[in-house]
């Protein structure tokens, strides 16, 4: 009964019929039924004992007009329940009423809403009753808005709807659980849960974050530092910190030809390094693939499915891959690429495309304050991520370290030849680094610039022939209010306006250096190409594509469809201490401690106090027992469980200590300590196994824009934190993730910021 039925589409999933057959069919009587959604809304919050809407009247359709036979209204969200049926065609007239029921005393007396029977004739409502009234005594009665609505629906959206509801909404084979519960009120009659009381004051739960992330970050600023610099001394930052000043080598580098290698020396410390602390470690390796010798002029390629493969290395010829030997330095800082369905597109690309293919650059386009750098920080994380070796060019911050950061608006004028020769300078410097960076093996450099007209972009793409292939992505926005908030916070985060005291004088100055760029701009029209319009509101906007095929092309216009820059916090946190944590046993199955029901008791409290305005929040959950008993206590809220967020599966070590694993399987043992990130359990996951599967998930957590906590376990969320922190590959085994504490990330248009409250002790 609580099943929705899908609207009937344009063309029904009837093999192709057309629209016009289907509509007479429905005219005809032949089976078109009624969808009839019954909805009531209050703003009373429900307590111990109190009242729930059921539904009564005609039938067979809401059981009878007796009360106690009525039927109760699931809850959809903190103050909506919801009733929905189908109405057969030989009985589209309907009598009923709405009444209140306790929901721990059955037998106690109910109250039915004042008025006349409520009639639905043929789909429509008689009369305008939108509020129901229940008078509970002489001076007390409740007030409650009333949604009616009706649909008529094919049996053919009939049987898609119950075929989802039967794969979604049955009980699971091991529990006897659903898979998606909306609006569960937890049993607590009875249960004393005084020790669960949280204080009003969530602030008295924060504890600080290991790492800087929730500090506000300039996106340009975690970009990749140029190589064609120099050291030259100190200077003092804006924060009063101090760091080595860089300046260009002179090498007369034409900006109309890609540099030499020789030319683009590098003279400062691996970027890699420097950049450690803030998770942008620099990937060498391209992958856990390796070819086999070629055999009858043949050549043979594997995926590794375990630890210590032998590295894919480009050979002299650009046709050919050997299996050199690689220097202990070098492996122990090579990342794989990917695993499973990512590796072996990999292998498609890289073995059935031109040499360029291997190499992508992803060129974005626009005016400034279009979002961009936002965008090309976004997909970075998410290509790292998935374990492609990324990297994030930034031309402005080439022009700041060259040039100097407090350019004026003349700067940028198309008509200043000095600005003009500079801007291109720096724009080839950067993307002579990038391709530089590939021919050592980086994969994807996303190069962030305006690249505003046809001149710049026929100028990279000439640089690019031979070494990499360009997809342009644009990113256009006509709303004037998300322009104006863009620019304010470019004046509060740019090192460009770092010294300017007068925020309004920098405003201007910003203002007229775009209105300068809007003269010459040029919309794409060349090449393959990927434009994003209007699509950072987070309402709507379009996505057009041009000339993209290939598995890492479409998985980030996939990407791209389904992010948005709408502010939302993401709450992780691990379930509550489990029998088999008590024990020292890895995987399992089984209930909560003490100590972990106390921590649900004290999660559905917080959840409540801090997403109490949130109506449209879910709770996600893994399939696994002490996650969904974790989520037990949280009310008001649907919980949708995903079998892609259990924990590592650990195949034939399943319920074992780590001491027993050392004892009995000491190989295993020293396999994993070696190296945790591309370990698979014998019959079981590796880390790697793990992210590929997680990545459905962090799409629809980019896609949703209501809060989601996330209830899951250790392996799980190191994987989803690693995202959003932006950490390295090889480090998510080793990132904390404490029982009983939630990690909140927020997601809004300054980037990520990370807050965590630790309910126990």
């Amino acid at each position: 009964m609580g099943t929705g039925a899908s609207k009937r589409t344009q063309y029904g999933s009837h093999g192709g019929e057309e629209p016009e057959e289907e509509e007479e069919y429905l005219d005809q009587g032949g089976g078109g039924q009624l969808y009839v959604s019954l909805k009531m809304e209050n703003n009373y919050k429900l307590k111990k004992g109190e009242l729930l809407p059921h539904v009564f009247g005609s039938v067979p359709l809401v059981g009878s007009w007796d009360s106690s036979k009525a039927l109760s209204m699931e809850r959809e969200s903190t103050s909506m329940w919801e009733l929905s049926f189908v109405v057969p065609p030989n009985h589209e007239t309907l009598d009923f009423k709405f009444l209140l029921k306790s929901k721990y005393n059955t037998n106690a007396l109910c109250v039915i809403e004042e008025g006349p029977n409520r009639q639905l004739i043929g789909g429509a409502l008689q009369g305008d009753a939108r509020l129901a009234l229940f008078r509970l005594s002489s001076d007390e009665v409740l007030e409650y808005r009333v949604f009616i609505k009706a649909d008529r629906v094919s049996p053919f959206d009939l049987a898609a709807s119950w075929r989802a509801y039967q794969e979604n909404l049955r009980p699971s084979a091991v529990r006897g659980i659903p898979d998606v519960s909306l609006g569960s009120v937890p049993e607590t009659g009875g249960e004393n849960s005084s020790s669960a009381t949280l204080e009003l004051d969530l602030e008295h739960y924060v504890i600080p974050a290991p790492s800087a992330s929730g500090h506000h970050v300039y996106a340009a600023n975690m970009t990749e530092t140029p190589r064609s610099l120099t050291l030259s001394g100190v200077f003092t930052n804006s924060d009063g910190s101090t760091g080595s000043s860089y300046t260009f080598k002179d090498s007369g580098i034409p900006v109309d030809r890609p540099a030499t290698k020789k030319e683009m020396e590098v003279v400062i410390p691996d970027s890699s390094k420097m950049y450690s602390s803030s998770g942008m470690v620099e990937s060498k390796s391209v992958g856990t693939l390796s070819p086999f010798q070629k055999q009858d002029g043949h050549r043979g390629l594997f995926v590794d499915r375990g630890v210590g493969s032998p590295r894919l290395v480009k050979s002299s010829s650009s046709s050919a891959f050997s299996t050199e030997p690689r220097k202990d330095t070098e492996t122990k800082n090579s990342m794989p690429e990917a695993a499973g369905a990512v590796a072996a597109a990999a292998i498609a690309d890289q073995m059935l495309g031109p040499k360029e293919d291997v190499h992508l650059a992803i060129v974005l386009v626009g005016l400034p304050a279009r979002g961009k750098t936002f965008t090309a920080a976004k997909l970075t994380r998410y290509l790292r991520w998935l374990g492609h070796d990324t990297k994030h060019f930034n031309v402005g911050k080439y022009r700041r370290l060259k040039h100097g950061a407090n350019q004026t608006a003349d700067f940028f004028r198309a008509d200043n030849p000095e600005g003009m020769e500079a801007r291109n300078e720096v724009a080839a410097l950067a993307f002579d680094d990038m391709v530089s960076w590939m021919h050592e093996g980086g994969q994807v450099g996303i190069f962030d610039a305006t690249n505003s007209t046809k001149k710049r972009r026929n100028m990279l793409m000439k640089m690019a022939e031979g070494n990499c292939k360009i997809i342009f992505l644009e990113t256009i926005c006509n709303d004037e209010r998300i322009i104006e908030r863009n620019i304010r916070l470019k004046i509060q985060q740019s090192p460009d306006y770092a010294e300017e005291p007068d925020f309004e004088a920098g405003c201007k100055d910003f203002k007229d250096r775009l209105t300068y760029y809007e003269k010459v701009y040029e919309p794409v029209e060349e090449g393959s190409y990927i434009k994003m319009i209007d699509m950072v509101s987070g309402h709507g906007g379009q996505i057009q594509v041009n000339n993209i095929s290939g598995y890492l092309p479409g998985r980030i216009v996939f990407f791209l469809v389904n992010t948005h820059l709408t502010p939302r916090p993401i709450l992780l946190t691990r379930h509550g201490e489990s029998m088999d944590n008590v024990r020292g046993r890895i995987g399992g199955d089984h209930a909560l401690s003490d100590a972990g029901e106390l921590y649900a008791k004290k999660l559905g409290n917080f959840v409540e106090k801090r997403l109490k305005l949130e109506r449209a929040a879910s709770i996600w959950t893994s399939t696994l027992e002490r996650a969904i008993l974790t989520a037990a206590p949280i009310s008001g809220f649907p919980k949708i469980q995903w079998r892609a967020l259990d924990e590592i599966y650990s195949g034939v070590c399943d319920g074992m200590t780590y001491d027993e694993i050392k004892k009995n399987m000491p190989e295993e043992y020293e396999a994993r300590k070696k190296d945790k990130l591309r370990y698979r359990y014998p019959r079981g996951e590796s880390y790697l196994d793990v992210i590929q599967r997680l990545e459905p998930v962090i799409i629809e957590l980019e896609r949703q824009r209501a809060p989601v906590v996330v209830i899951s376990h250790q392996a799980v969320l190191r994987a989803l934190y690693a995202y959003f922190a932006d950490r390295p590959l090889k480090e998510i085994p080793h990132i904390e993730m404490p029982l009983h504490t939630i990690i909140e990330i927020q997601m809004g248009v300054t980037g990520v910021q990370e807050k965590r409250y630790k309910l126990m002790d």
